[in-house]
């Protein structure tokens, strides 16, 4: 059996056609359903129901941490390829159905039918969670990959066909961007041209982040789960995390940066002069996964946060988050993306004193006002350890994404003992802030090629120019116009190939390269250039240095506009 947990600001459904051999009979009435949790489930061959009985408790355990009193029950074939007969799996999901207290308020979604689905997801550390039940066994939730053979040629990579032309898995198979492969379950294979693209961008997080004073670190990717027992990962967080034995200790995989850079603060003593000190940090993270969750980039097993600390004083927060909301608005108007604030408050069931939690909620909606950023309040879905600002990023199609988040917390200082000498000579505790501006580098590039349909701006592209011959007798030409491109540090492609020109347009094109610059003997013979754009303006008679100069100033500004000089 096989559960993803869902807290959701909406789900709404509405059953289409029957679908399985079995399905019940229903109504196609549209159901909707809000502050809800949901549970995503498949019933797999030699489930019981003692395997149902623990899921469900295991449920009502979940919602009363989150304080939902609304359970929907949705058949979700999509998580397993062991699925139970369909008459058994309608008959277990009742029976799960049937066990829900009246305190509850639950709705089961119908069996056996294809239906419209709409998700609302919050999207915080602890919105989701994924469940395997087994007979006694450990939670597994991939079986263990076949053995390849040493001479085997083709390793099996993840089937993107059929998905529609805007998806970002087909554009990113269409550019040479990415791959997922069955050896490494949701882990992204970067290939050279998605690779750039990734470096790209982080280069640029980089800078931005020097800019607001901020000092990259690293630590290692695995630690004792005595660190996650302190941090409280154990208690919220086992089931996502990638746990194992060495032989001599239990060891976890890191799933969030915060613990091992708060060891980096407690390696020195501090004093009220050194605050506030701010960390960027973008190792790897690992996250475990039930396989029908996972879709594309948006959400894998590895990821990389632009994840940023901040450890303060009390009386340096709002100005921190008024800085930080600055960093978050230059980041999205680069990308020529809006974004919309929410203020989320402090839950019911929440740790730490309530007079702490009023301090940083306040010092987190003066920082919104004074910026003047409209926000919306979203009462008691803060994080269980302080309040926080998450920003929706609206693409170029209009949808919104989660992406940014600003939490104020006093519960890790607490548990970590953490300290710093006060002007008064005195210890005191910091406050740690814990931002991301992209969230999951990952997720993010996703959205980035759908909102751009591949056609990046040129800072950002992996090939910036193609340079293109049009007969042998100007390959010579076209390498050393390349070469001076190269040398500016312009990332240029040479195609000097007996091809027709007419293909090498049509694959420049296809590519969505942002510039194209075509060679023929008038070219040559006169020394200069012709070159189009992507958007198809063209100009002949072009000076090559000029032309170079022109996209070098495009990509340093990181304009967003084509231009010819």
């Amino acid at each position: 059996m096989r559960i993803l947990q869902l807290d959701v600001d909406r789900i709404t459904y509405e059953p289409v056609k029957p679908e399985a051999s079995v399905y019940e009979d229903v109504s196609r009435e549209r159901i909707s359903v809000e502050d809800t949790l949901v549970i995503l489930v498949s019933i797999e061959t030699g489930d019981t129901k003692e395997m149902a009985e623990k899921a469900m408790h295991d449920t009502f355990d979940y919602m009363e941490k989150l304080a939902r009193k609304k359970l929907v029950i949705y058949p979700f074939a999509h998580l397993s390829r062991e699925l139970a007969d369909p008459h058994e799996a309608m008959n277990m999901l009742n029976y799960m159905y049937s066990m829900v207290p009246g305190s509850i308020e639950a709705k089961k979604a119908p069996f056996g039918w294809n239906k419209k689905l709409i998700l609302d997801i919050k999207v915080h550390p602890l919105a989701e969670q994924s469940r395997t039940y087994g007979a006694g066994e450990e939670a597994k939730i991939y079986k263990k990959a076949k053995p390849v053979s040493a001479n085997t040629a083709i390793v099996r990579k993840s089937d993107w066909s059929g998905m529609p032309p805007t998806d970002h898995r087909t554009i990113g198979e269409k550019l040479d961007l990415y791959s997922f492969q069955e050896v490494s379950p949701s882990m992204v294979y970067w290939h050279p041209n998605g690779h750039l693209l990734f470096r790209n961008l982080m280069q640029y997080l980089r800078e931005k982040e020097e800019e607001h004073g901020y000092k990259e670190i690293g630590t290692p990717v695995v630690a004792n789960t005595a660190l996650w027992h302190v941090s409280g990962h154990i208690d919220h967080y086992k089931e996502n995390m990638f746990i194992f034995n060495s032989g001599t200790e239990e060891l976890g995989l890191k799933p969030m940066n915060c613990p091992s850079t708060i060891l980096i603060y407690k390696s020195r003593k501090w004093s009220y002069r050194d605050l506030p000190f701010r960390t960027a940090i973008f190792d790897k993270l690992y996250r475990r996964e039930v396989s029908g969750a996972l879709t594309g980039l948006f959400r894998v097993q590895e990821l990389t946060q632009d994840d940023g600390h901040v450890f303060l004083r009390e009386d340096q927060l709002e100005e921190e988050i008024e800085d930080l909301l600055k960093m978050v608005k230059e980041v999205y108007d680069t990308f020529e993306m809006r974004f919309i604030a929410n203020l989320s408050t402090m839950p019911d069931n929440h740790m730490g004193d309530e007079r702490l939690w009023e301090q940083a909620t306040d010092a987190l909606k003066k920082a919104l006002e004074k910026n003047r950023i409209e926000y919306k309040v979203k009462e008691k879905e803060g994080a269980f350890y302080g309040p926080k600002i998450d920003i929706d990023v609206l693409d170029a199609l209009g949808r919104s994404w989660q992406c940014a988040t600003i939490q104020v917390d006093y519960q890790q200082p607490i548990r970590f003992k953490l300290s710093y000498t006060g002007e008064d000579g005195h210890e005191k505790m910091p406050v740690i802030i814990h931002r991301a501006i992209l969230g999951s580098l990952e997720r993010f590039i996703a959205i980035l090629v759908e909102h751009y349909q591949g056609k990046f701006p040129a800072w950002l592209s992996p090939v910036q120019v193609n340079v293109l011959s049009i007969s042998e007798q100007t390959s010579e030409y076209a390498k050393s116009v390349y070469d001076e491109l190269k040398k500016n540090r312009i990332r240029a492609g040479l195609d000097i190939s007996d091809r027709t020109l007419e293909y090498k347009i049509r694959e420049s094109i296809s590519m969505k390269v942002p510039y194209t610059i075509v060679l023929g003997k008038k070219e040559k013979e006169a020394g200069k250039i012709a070159v189009r754009n992507r958007d198809g303006v063209q100009k002949f008679g072009v000076d090559l240095h000029d032309f170079a100069g022109s996209l070098a100033k495009e990509i340093s500004e990181r304009s967003n506009t084509l231009s010819l000089p």
